[in-house]
């Protein structure tokens, strides 16, 4: 990933972190975004990011017009958008559809949709001028097989996937591909090699999240578009 100018939105999370290190290790140049800016900065910080190797994204991605900036920001500086690596998350649930308040569904779809389609759209472009580019964003199992009183997030991530899939099938032959890890759990403490139970085996580590993600986003990965991996095998 030498070279490839990489944006990791929800770069402050602990897939973020995990994520923004391994492609900083590789000599990828980060564009960090997320909402909350004194967070990005003590995160390349704590990663020791060198000053021509990354940029603050500050943004908020609901706002569409926002996010076309904010591409634009990392263009003007880095000359382009290679990997988008879409990490932002949220979850809701403990509400059964009949009592499910449209302000709760909205809750969802903001993050899992909206900042999704707005920053796909923004990254997509480029990308396709170029012949070259990765979009990765990271979804749940609910999304496919959805459980009680988890209406909410489970149609927001569901929505989210056809998103992706449907512009893995529009950039097909183009260079462009498009892709979702899925997992059930991030285990950023590592509680399934620490104290591992029926409940934990599924979770997956930032660490082997972000080595899929790196893989995907990488050349040796061009015929992979449109797929859906999973990471929560183990159970």
């Amino acid at each position: 990933m030498g070279g490839r100018i990489v944006l990791i939105t929800g770069c402050t999370g602990g897939l973020g972190r995990t994520v923004a290190a391994t492609f900083a290790a590789d000599g990828a140049k980060l564009a960090l975004a997320g909402s909350d800016r004194d967070r990005i900065d003590r995160l390349a910080a704590d990663l020791a990011l060198p000053d021509d190797g990354w940029m603050p994204v500050p943004v908020d991605l609901r706002d569409r017009d926002a996010a076309r900036a904010a591409v634009g920001a990392v263009v003007d500086r880095f000359g382009a958008v290679d990997v988008l690596v879409h990490l932002v998350g949220g979850w809701s649930g403990g509400t059964a559809v009949v009592d499910l308040e449209p302000g709760d569904l909205n809750a969802m779809l903001d993050p899992h949709l909206w900042m999704t389609f707005n920053v796909t759209q923004a990254v997509l472009p480029g990308m396709l001028e170029r012949g070259w580019g990765r979009i990765m964003a990271v979804s749940s199992p609910f999304a496919a097989n959805p459980g009680p009183r988890g209406a909410a997030y489970a149609i927001a991530k569901a929505a989210e996937e056809i998103l992706i899939r449907t512009v893995a099938r529009e950039v097909a032959s183009t260079g462009v591909t498009a892709n979702l890890l899925v997992v059930k759990a991030i285990d950023t403490a590592h509680a399934r090699d620490a104290d591992p139970s029926p409940k934990n085996a599924s979770w997956t580590t930032p660490e082997e999240a972000a080595a899929s993600i790196r893989f995907i986003c990488s050349d040796d990965a061009a015929a992979v578009n449109g797929a859906r991996i999973p990471l929560d095998g183990r159970a």
